[in-house]
């Protein structure tokens, strides 16, 4: 009993198999037939294959406009298929593929003599060194230290390399010397640790197919791939399409995907990738040659898997450090030290959630008149010098920055880790700002002279990273944060307001005196506005 399978070839388009899987299977440019071919020259229904009771493959043409051809022979009646038989239809070819029912069972039971080799890698680790003893001894031995040097000298560079691209450069090297049947190869790693493969680098020998699978992954098999990382085996396949261990793959049926040998990336601890290649793969020389042939890719694998650690872990090293820098614009050092270690951060970024929080704005008095009478550099050089000084109130108490608006400071407390003692922290970095301010002006150690306003909010807000993928801004988005800065325009000069939210929640209110009950733009309540004494005492 023969399978059929067909080996689809159109111009212009990539080669796939059709897995025959019914006695009578139509082809032709209808939806409805079992194999669709949309294209120039081929009939509605152009013809069919049929399946005898003894298990012979015909296949017939039903009246085709352009007829089917077999070998170049016009079909006229139904004509018996062998393997290998080429059938012309319209623009597309068809290569007949009959596989053994048989023997495809004898072969999916049968690793060292079949057309596939599966091993687990541990099985492998030092079976490329022996030699064949039913084959020329001197032979083996001598292709055995030559691979032995192999391993050896690519082991001493993969140590110092310090990119990806000079770890492949060299295993390229190695394989495509010292594995001849290989013409492609591929590196794909787990970059991010959660069990998906990224294609990182290819090479093909023939220079004129490089640029053509350098970014494209279609040609390598996921399922081989990930069967390969998970269960941490070693495959050797001369031809998948007539393997029924992978009958059931889609992809590398669709693929029409052959000779394929894929090991994992193994350190004894972890799999961190998959080391891929195809070409023509064949069993015509012994299964102990093709054996050492897998084993030797595995060791390699193995080399490369300790470089790729180093690399993952300077990349790690390198993000961490990005996030840190990023982070470190925001927040004071304790709390980056607590979002790092903690790990509240996904992808580089800040998820935003809903949070209770306070809102600080804290605006220099007059500045537009100020900076009429400096030039621009002169006011750049004074806002630095103030923001320098104020963001130190901020950061003392935990608080987190938020960004500059002009001459503007905004930060906010309670995030991103919670702090139920928010509205106090607010106040004492207010505080501390202005009484800083008193102590620069008094030293003259800022440009000129300047008088500050705060005002603060507290209640509910949306905090965390908000942007695009081109630009990301960690802010605090709501209601709360409206009211704060339309409250920052009726605040004393050298004073600080605050919402009655903020108020509520203070332990000394005995500090701040109510200023009055105001209605602002865009806030549909009236709001209830408390100042403090300038001769308050308070602290955190």
């Amino acid at each position: 009993m023969a399978e059929l399978k067909l080996c689809l070839k159109i111009e212009g388009n990539d080669d796939r198999t059709v897995l025959v899987n019914r006695n009578e299977f139509t082809v032709g440019r209808w939806q409805q037939c079992n194999l669709h071919l949309p294209f120039a020259g081929i009939s509605r229904l152009h013809a069919r294959f049929l399946q005898t009771d003894d298990g012979s493959w015909f296949i017939e043409d039903l009246g085709s406009k352009n007829g089917t051809l077999v070998n170049g022979n016009l079909v006229n009646s139904p004509q018996l298929l062998n393997n290998g038989d080429v059938i012309h239809i319209g623009m597309a070819f068809l290569v007949v593929i009959l596989v053994n029912s048989t023997q495809s069972s004898k072969n999916a039971d049968t690793s060292s003599e079949g057309i596939t080799i599966l091993r687990h890698v541990k099985e492998l680790q030092q079976q490329w060194i022996q030699a064949d003893n039913q084959g020329d001894k001197n032979s083996n031995q001598e292709k055995s230290i030559a691979r032995l040097k192999d391993l050896v000298e690519i082991a001493k560079v993969l140590n110092s390399a310090a990119s990806i691209e000079g770890i492949f450069s060299q295993v390229q090297t190695v394989v495509f010397r010292s594995l001849k049947s290989i013409e492609r190869l591929a590196l794909l790693i787990d970059v991010t640790g959660t069990g998906k493969l990224k294609l990182i680098k290819a090479a093909a020998k023939n220079i004129s197919a490089q640029h053509k699978i350098a970014n494209d992954p279609t040609w390598i098999s996921r399922s081989i791939c990930h069967n390969v990382f998970i269960n941490k085996l070693a495959i050797y396949t001369a031809d998948a399409q007539t393997d029924q261990r992978f009958e059931g793959e889609h992809s590398i049926l669709a693929k029409g995907i052959h000779s394929v040998m894929a090991v994992p990336l193994w350190d004894e601890n972890r799999v961190v990738g998959v080391l891929y290649a195809d070409g023509h793969l064949n069993f015509g020389h012994s299964a102990q040659t093709s054996e050492d042939d897998l084993s030797f890719f595995s060791a390699l694998g193995n080399l490369v898997a300790s470089s790729v650690q180093r690399w993952l872990l300077t990349l790690k090293l390198r993000s961490e450090e990005t996030i840190r820098q990023k982070l470190e614009r925001y927040h004071s050092p304790a709390v980056v030290q607590q979002m790092m270690r903690v790990g509240a951060l996904q992808n580089g970024r800040i998820l935003p959630k809903e949070g209770d929080i306070s809102i600080l704005f804290a605006d220099i008095v007059g500045f537009t008149a100020l900076s009429e009478r400096l030039s621009p550099g002169e006011v750049a050089e004074l806002l630095n010098s103030f923001f320098e000084e104020m963001l130190q109130e901020v950061f003392a108490v935990g608080g987190t920055l938020d960004k500059f608006i002009g001459d503007c400071i905004m930060a906010f407390f309670g995030a991103p880790e919670p702090q139920l003692d928010h509205a106090e922290r607010a106040v004492a970095a207010a505080w501390g700002m202005l009484k800083r301010l008193d102590d620069l002006n008094a030293n003259h150690r800022l440009r000129e002279p300047l008088q500050l306003r705060v005002a603060i909010n507290s209640g509910k807000a949306v905090v965390g990273d908000v942007g695009s993928s081109q630009r990301v801004d960690y802010t605090v988005l709501g209601a709360t944060i409206n009211l704060a800065s339309r409250m920052e325009a009726i605040c004393p000069a050298g004073e600080c307001v605050l919402g009655e939210t903020t108020y509520a929640l203070l332990k000394r209110q005995e500090d701040f005196d109510e200023l009055g009950i105001f209605r602002f733009k865009g806030i549909d309540r009236p709001v209830r506005v408390y100042h403090s004494q300038r001769t308050s005492k308070f602290e955190y």
